[in-house]
């Protein structure tokens, strides 16, 4: 049964519009605490941002791996290669992007010994190829087993190679020691201090299961088709695997940071209960005002505009001038965002958080802009 759920293009579309939301605020110093991310163990509603993205390719997945499987393994291989290099070759850009820098008074370029491999796009590619693979050749049963073991085998792994006694902290966890040895440190992220990544190669593991349980989610909602008895089991599918996610985690802690298993069960369930709730209101009510209107254009376009919030503050930072002289008598230099956040959003309230948020809402704005004009035209770009 292939009908048309433009629920699935706003659920995509909140989260793109949220992903934009968190990764641009005026002051990483100034940001109320739902839009920050859990310093470690933990979810707040920035951790659900990732995990729903991927979730939500993975309902993509449902609707094209019919047409997949029946252009055989030939077709299949050629289409999810393909997609996978081009993906992951984004996010290599999107790292090394400007490919110069400013250091001092001069633009020096970036050479690749520093640039970060992995990243939130490459992560999304090899989610997306592993998922595909499990799906394809493991059919939907099988699928299912392959991901129960997957999530505990990486359980197990964090527990034989962690830390004793404390396998899931930032020095305790296995992964890092992993990442050292095939990526190295000069091509890690080191946000946290010290050279740990995030989207690194072991964590994978249980990152890939999202996207599965995704594909699961959306090759439900279409075999069965619009109906309640489809909605209350989606409604109860995400549900335990909430309650199950949630009792996991007293033992293997919800962490987005090392993408647990307990985490991976907790933010599909969660995903499935906000996607059945945005088809309940949008299929069966018709609840189709401009807030889903908003929503949906992003989610017509999520990779590009992703990409273009990331790349876009990049090259405009290369396009600086001299704001003020500082008390040491150094110059400082600005740019067109951060002068626009300095200068007219910064001080609209005594709480700074309050004009960081109003900048991050701005950047949604111009950003809907883009993918409002994209849609107008019909031009969807596609990966």
């Amino acid at each position: 049964m292939n009908q048309r759920y433009h629920s699935l293009d706003v659920f995509r579309g909140a989260t793109v519009a949220l992903m934009i939301l968190v990764n641009n605020p005026g002051s990483w110093s100034h940001i109320f605490s739902p839009l920050e991310h859990a310093a470690w163990h933990g979810c707040t509603p920035t951790d659900l941002v990732f995990p729903f993205f991927l979730f939500a390719v993975g309902n993509a997945m449902a609707f094209v791996m019919p047409r997949l499987e029946q252009a055989g393994p030939a077709v299949f291989w050629k289409k999810v290669v393909k997609r996978t290099l081009l993906i992951f070759a984004i996010g290599i850009f999107l790292n090394w992007s400007p490919f110069v820098r400013w250091n001092g008074e001069e633009l020096a370029w970036k050479t690749w010994e520093n640039v970060r491999i992995f990243g939130v796009l490459q992560r999304i590619a090899v989610c997306y190829f592993f998922a595909s693979v499990i799906v394809y050749y493991a059919k939907t049963k099988g699928a299912f087993v392959v991901s129960a073991v997957l999530l505990l085998l990486y359980w197990i792994l964090c527990l034989a190679f962690g830390a004793p006694g404390d396998p899931y902290s930032l020095q305790g966890w296995f992964g890092t020691d992993v990442d050292k040895t095939i990526l190295g440190v000069s091509h890690m992220y080191k946000g946290e201090g010290v050279p740990f990544d995030p989207e690194g190669i072991p964590s994978t593991m249980a990152a890939a299961v999202q996207v599965v349980f995704g594909f699961f989610a959306g090759q439900y909602i279409q075999q069965k088709g619009k109906n309640y008895e489809m909605l209350a089991n989606l409604f109860v599918a995400g549900l335990v695997l909430l309650f199950t996610g949630y009792c996991w985690d007293m033992v293997f802690p919800v962490n987005k940071k090392i993408w647990t298993s307990s985490y991976t069960l907790f933010t599909s369930g969660l995903a499935m209960v906000i996607l059945g709730i945005f088809i309940y209101l949008i299929e069966f009510k018709e609840a189709r005002g401009a807030w889903n209107k908003f929503f949906d254009v992003f989610g017509k376009n999520p990779l590009f505009i992703f990409v273009l919030s990331g790349f876009l503050p990049r090259v405009l930072s290369m396009f600086r001038w001299q704001d003020h002289i500082t008390p040491e008598g150094k110059p400082a230099y600005t740019s067109a965002f951060p002068w626009f956040y300095e200068h007219a959003l910064k001080n609209i309230s005594a709480d700074l958080r309050v004009g960081s948020l109003v900048y991050a809402l701005c950047m949604i704005t111009f950003y809907w802009l883009i993918v409002y004009i994209l849609d107008k035209k019909k031009i969807y770009i596609r990966v």
